[in-house]
């Protein structure tokens, strides 16, 4: 029976929901067989605003998928982002019970249930619990613990939290649209699986990944995740600075934006004009696009500000040699990626999906980093059997720890 992977990213602007037929093993080939985008509906900065419209927009993306893939959607790993993200680092120590088998996956599973006993508000949950390195005995940066002779093993862990109201908001979107969750994911560590090479993540790299609300942020050095942060900041507060500056829709902003947006003015003829439409009894009327483009660098340097003085308090800024990659819509911005190098001070790249196979051509865009990283997170996981979840406040959300045992 062919195995399948479905992927639904619920986004400020956007509900994507892509099915792949996943090849054997070790390759684990994606191949995308079906695609189905529409516009979100009831969402704001990442959260959920109103249920029913945003269970509709599943319903239609969902639909959508299974027409062009000819598979029935049952169950999915779905995106998670918003202001109401929190992260922060513990510890855990464990003793073993030396044997001829050394570490277990039992004591791996123990020592991450140790770090995870920290005190959190009861209006908050833990979604992962992720492994930054272990220590065995006097033995430190160990990646994968499994067999090792020991008395003591130590974990650093990176947990990140969210706001149980709005987790539970969006599954409950996801149940009522008829979608069992096979995983919950933060959507910059899926947007890392697509866009971050190894080298990258072992030398020190920040994922900045701008949507249309929100902008997340996921610091990965030596290899691991050491830092997230999601601000409630993205494309739509240029296309509202744009709406404002040239008094004209928020929906001809957007166009705009996207047909006319460039955030380097030096690069555009001063003579080059932009015909938009404008409120008011002429109805239309022609705007230096230099000026659009001052509009644009103005607001992207400011956000971009706001990532920097993130990257500086996580105290992280100096072990990121391997700078910055940028994904999500706003990033298909021109002159994004020369912006960010001079406001951040690092290398900087936008980073598109890679390795894909089928129907791909809207897909090679980092607008769908997240969606496809979603794919990869759910075929690295490789779960065996579709169990029920545990629950959370009365409603299901996948478990947080298999995902993250070695072996």
């Amino acid at each position: 029976m062919e195995r399948t992977a479905v992927a639904l990213d619920i986004g400020t602007t956007k509900i994507c929901t892509l099915v792949a037929e996943v090849g054997p093993a070790p390759e684990h080939e994606l191949r995308i067989v079906g695609v189905g985008v529409v516009p979100s509906q009831g969402m704001r900065k990442g959260a959920v605003v109103n249920v029913g419209e945003v269970t509709e927009a599943i319903k239609e993306s969902i639909q959508r998928a299974e027409r062009t893939s000819g598979y029935e959607v049952a169950s999915a790993y779905v995106g998670l982002a918003g202001s109401h993200i929190n992260s922060l680092n513990s510890r855990g120590v464990v003793a073993i019970n030396r044997d001829e088998r050394g570490v277990r996956s039992v004591d791996v599973e123990r020592v991450l249930e140790a770090a995870r006993a920290i005190d959190i508000p009861h209006n908050r949950e833990i979604l992962h619990i992720i492994p930054r390195s272990f220590t065995v005995d006097s033995d430190d940066g160990v990646r994968d613990p499994v067999g090792m002779q020991a008395y003591r093993l130590e974990v650093e862990a990176h947990i990140v939290t969210g706001s149980t109201s709005s987790i539970q908001n969006l599954v409950k979107c996801v149940q009522k649209a008829g979608i069992h969750l096979d995983g919950l994911v933060l959507e910059p560590l899926a947007s890392g699986e697509a866009v971050l090479s190894d080298i990258e993540r072992e030398m020190g790299v920040v994922l900045v990944d701008i949507g249309g609300g929100t902008t997340d942020i996921a610091i990965f050095i030596e290899g691991s995740i050491w830092h997230t942060v999601v601000l409630p900041t993205g494309g739509e507060r240029l296309t509202n600075d744009i709406a404002v500056g040239l008094r004209t829709p928020f929906n001809a902003a957007e166009d705009i934006k996207i047909k006319f947006g460039h955030a380097l003015p030096d690069t555009i003829m001063p003579e080059e004009m932009v015909k938009i439409n404008s409120f008011g009894e002429d109805g239309q009327q022609q705007v230096p696009r230099q000026f659009l483009s001052e509009i644009i660098e103005a607001r992207t340097a400011e956000m971009l500000e706001m990532v920097l003085k993130e990257i500086k308090r996580s105290g992280y800024d100096g072990l990121l040699p391997a700078g910055v990659v940028l994904c999500g819509g706003t990033a298909e911005l021109p002159g994004i990626r020369d912006v960010a190098r001079e406001v951040l001070r690092m290398p900087s790249r936008v980073g598109t999906p890679q390795d894909l196979h089928g129907l791909v051509d809207t897909l090679r865009s980092p607008a769908f980093a997240t969606s496809i990283g979603l794919l990869k997170w759910g075929v690295r996981q490789d779960p065996p059997a579709r169990t029920p979840p545990p629950s959370v406040g009365g409603l299901k959300v996948p478990a947080w720890l298999k995902a993250f045992l070695p072996g």
